[in-house]
């Protein structure tokens, strides 16, 4: 008995070793994956190879891709080996519903279900496609967009006395919200919304396809609504200081006035909204569908066969996750008490002049 246990124990042992021998003989080809976390405790997408003290999405991936035989061990610590390319990094505790990377792999059989079972349940990779060799996904990237979730009582005015889960958003204040938003569309200058560029820097200038903010609804007794955002690309923090914004001016603290101020040259105060309700919802790639789309070797990189996972992805990890986090930590709320301190009137030069005075 204890010989047949030994025998069939050598045996998966050698089964093992037999398909690891036959994933190296595999070619390795250019594939995208569509990827859907929930990134609350992480620090954002891109992996920060070397300081393991701060997790990120890309860490437990690498560490699936290598485990499940698609990606040899060193592709997993220089992941230029692997043409590795993620279409956007997403911040500290950003969520992803439509997340595109790609990376040269080996094309193992029930390639999506062994990635999976070596990920944990709040990542999933729920699509993949074969690509052109050449394909690079944040280069061949048109357009993204991000939706923002959040309690409709950040819209409320500043002197009004709110009680958080009985606040509801009237249709006037809605229509205000995106007006205001609407005012973001176009070509402007965001050097006030992000803490990396001067007012000169050409790559400040950023196109704004679409911002609109949807019907509210009611979770948990608290009332949200969700922003969306589309436009050709995004830098640091610009979505959470663009929403921030519309809400210091909608809860009474800024003049709307402050919008033109922004994209001008002087330094603006703009505040940051909390990162908990960010998503970035899906990637658009128009360009490359046009010319490989249908040229018979490549499929377009749309996912309407993955939208139903994708919605049931989000019920599951991601509005429960914001939902919850924003009952309990109390996010928006806590933000909203910072909105006073900033200075929405003074210049950045005139601030420094005041210092100077008072003392």
């Amino acid at each position: 008995e204890e010989n047949g246990h030994q025998s069939k124990r050598l045996k998966s042992d050698a089964d093992e070793e037999d398909a690891e021998d036959q994933n190296k003989k595999l070619p390795k080809r250019k594939i995208v994956l569509l990827m859907a976390y929930s990134g609350k405790g992480y620090h954002g997408m891109q992996r920060n190879v070397g300081s393991s003290q701060f997790k990120t999405i890309e860490d437990d991936l690498v560490s699936a891709l290598v485990q499940s035989g698609c990606i040899p061990e060193n592709h997993g610590e220089d992941m230029k080996k692997m043409s590795f390319q993620r279409c956007a990094r997403t911040d500290k505790g950003v969520s992803a519903a439509g997340q595109i990377v790609s990376l040269k792999v080996r094309l193992i059989d029930d390639i999506l279900e062994k990635i999976n079972n070596h990920l944990p349940s709040h990542i999933r990779i729920l699509g993949l496609k074969r690509v052109t060799g050449g394909f690079n996904s944040k280069n061949k990237c048109d357009a993204r967009t991000y939706s923002y979730m959040l309690p409709t009582f950040a819209f409320a005015h500043k002197d009004s006395d709110v009680q958080e889960e009985l606040y509801r958003l009237d249709r006037e204040t809605l229509e205000r919200v995106n007006k205001l938003l609407a005012c973001y569309k176009g070509t402007h200058n965001f050097h006030n919304f992000t803490s990396q560029k001067g007012p000169r820097d050409p790559s400040a200038k950023r196109y704004i396809m679409e911002m609109y903010c949807g019907e509210p609804f009611v979770r948990e007794n608290v009332e949200f609504a969700v922003i969306e955002v589309k436009g050709q690309s995004f830098m640091m923090h610009q979505i959470r200081k663009m929403i921030g914004l519309v809400i210091a001016i909608v809860k009474g603290y800024a003049a709307e006035s402050i919008m033109e101020r922004s994209w001008g040259e002087e330094k603006v105060d703009v505040p940051k909204a909390p990162g908990l309700g960010l998503v970035l919802e899906k990637v658009h790639f128009e360009k490359y569908n046009r010319r490989f789309g249908n040229d018979g070797l490549h499929e377009p990189l749309e996912w309407t066969e993955e939208e139903e996972k994708i919605a049931v992805f989000k019920e599951q990890y991601i509005y429960p996750t914001i939902i919850n986090t924003e009952r309990d930590e109390k996010s928006m709320a806590k933000w909203l008490n910072t909105l006073p301190i900033h200075d929405f009137n003074s210049s950045a030069v005139e601030m420094q002049t005041n210092n100077k005075n008072s003392k």
